[in-house]
């Protein structure tokens, strides 16, 4: 099939480059000659584990091409993908249409009879509709269109992984002839088993922002856990795995730790709140509001428990921090905690220094006032304290015996539960991590007569449980 994939960004060079591998021709669509350029060029324009060779091989093809015509794009499929980003507005946690509305306009005029357009971006519940007069506003002597949304659903890091291999497919559509065409995009999906979906566009509109909702609040929900463990003196990973062997929990996505970022939970959990309140639902999601705050709150909680580790003040100490991305396997820093921390530590006089694998780029460009460097060595001479704030696999491959000839102090604290601190206790650090008690020495247990212990009667008439404080999650 012939299709055309507008908007050439994250979502949209992948998504491109994939359909082109299975067999398709494909256009790609950008309004940034630079970027197109360099995807014509078989370069990719960010950090995407596998992505280079799938480009490379399916624009050495011929299958893979790209313009910043919409008219090309038009005259060249029937089915045209739209990637265009969604960010937050300015003004508001509603989600900004700009680009999305942008393509439709841009198409309309030159669309081929029988076209079909499917939205793949992130969007408010009800765009569909939205999109479909609007286009009938523009091209009222014809109805020969669709419009069909069919949401994405790739974790960066293991974008080509989910877009060839993907968990489910979510088709909303308006007709048989839309369901049938996606149908044949994604044949060599279909014959392999994954699962697909066909419903109408608000409820694959709604599709992805619940999904991602859900996973925000399992991250929030074991943040929250990690301050009480904090608070108690217990240790948030033993229990994330003793109630991931649930299997109405699961474990993925129950590691506390600094929290989520990107370009995708923050904006899209503040968009959905935005559309319910705009809808009138508001109080049905008003949870999300708490995910959020506890979300935030994590980074606060990161900064203090590292003023702690240092004695109180950062300034005039060096600082290391592992990590600027958001998560591994990627260069993107959008909403990044790592970033906002180390942003936060300079901010209090700190002297910080940033390594990543990926993204010192990216947050150069972003954070221009902090040290970075390509060497975590480098990054770790002379630290009074080194903070692990992204997950990349060569970080739990350091060797804390190696590094401790390097900093000024042994210090280090795991803002995401992924080192082995014993290791690193071992080698003579001080190892903090949230939501995990530092181990107490072990003492001897002399024993004596077994404990008197006082059961109260069951709950009935006139009887009380004692009085106790009640612990709030999110302080108001």
């Amino acid at each position: 099939m012939r299709l055309t994939v507008i908007g050439t960004g994250y979502l949209g060079a992948v998504h491109a480059a994939c359909m082109a591998d299975i067999g398709h021709e494909v256009l790609g669509v950008d309004v940034d000659a630079e970027k197109i350029k360099a995807l014509a060029e078989g370069r990719p324009p960010f950090f995407e584990p596998g992505l280079h060779d799938v480009l490379t091989r399916n624009v050495q093809s011929g299958r893979l091409r790209f313009t910043d015509s919409l008219r090309e794009a038009a005259e060249f499929g029937e089915l045209h993908f739209v990637c265009v980003g969604t960010p937050q507005q300015r003004d508001s946690h509603a989600a900004d249409l700009r680009y999305v509305d942008a393509v439709i306009d841009g198409l309309a005029p030159w669309l081929r009879d029988g076209s079909l357009v499917v939205g793949k971006s992130t969007v408010p519940v009800g765009t569909t509709a939205r999109l479909v007069a609007r286009m009938r506003e523009l091209v009222p002597d014809r109805g020969d269109f669709e419009i069909a949304w069919n949401p994405e659903f790739l974790r960066e890091g293991f974008a080509v992984q989910d877009t060839l291999h993907p968990d489910r497919l979510v088709a909303g559509v308006l007709s048989a002839r839309a369901d049938a065409m996606l149908r044949e995009v994604y044949a060599p999906m279909l014959r392999a088993g994954v699962p697909y979906i066909s419903t109408d566009p608000a409820t694959a509109e709604l599709v992805k922002v619940a999904a991602n909702s859900f996973l925000a609040t399992k991250i929030s929900f074991i943040n929250a856990m990690a301050e009480v463990c904090d608070a108690a003196g217990a240790d948030v990973v033993t229990l994330a795995d003793a109630i991931g062997h649930d299997t109405r929990i699961g474990r993925r996505f129950l590691s506390a730790g600094l929290g989520f970022g990107g370009g995708c939970l923050p904006k899209d959990i503040r968009a959905f709140t935005a559309r319910a309140r705009e809808l009138g639902v508001d109080r049905a999601v008003a949870f999300l509001r708490e995910i959020d705050e506890i979300n935030t709150r994590q980074r606060r909680r990161t900064v203090d428990a590292a003023r702690d580790l240092v004695g109180g003040s950062f300034t005039g100490r060096r600082i290391a921090v592992l990590g600027a991305t958001f998560k591994p396997d990627s260069d993107d820093v959008r909403d990044s905690p790592s970033l906002a921390v180390a942003a936060a530590i300079h901010q209090e006089g700190g002297d910080v220094w940033v390594h990543d694998p990926e993204g010192i780029e990216n947050a150069h460009a972003v954070l221009p006032a902090l040290h970075y460097t390509t060497d975590p060595m480098t990054a770790c001479q002379g630290a009074s304290a080194v903070l692990h704030l992204t997950e990349w696999r060569q970080y739990r491959e350091l060797d804390p015996a190696v590094l401790a000839g390097v900093v000024r102090t042994r210090t280090i604290l795991d803002a995401r539960n992924t080192l082995d601190t014993e290791r690193w206790r071992s080698a003579g650090w001080k190892v903090r991590a949230l939501g995990r008690p530092a181990p107490a020495p072990v003492t001897a247990v002399v024993p004596g007569p077994p404990a008197r212990v006082t059961i109260p009667q069951a709950a009935g008439p006139g009887w009380a449980a004692p009085a106790t404080d009640s612990l709030s999650l999110v302080p108001k």
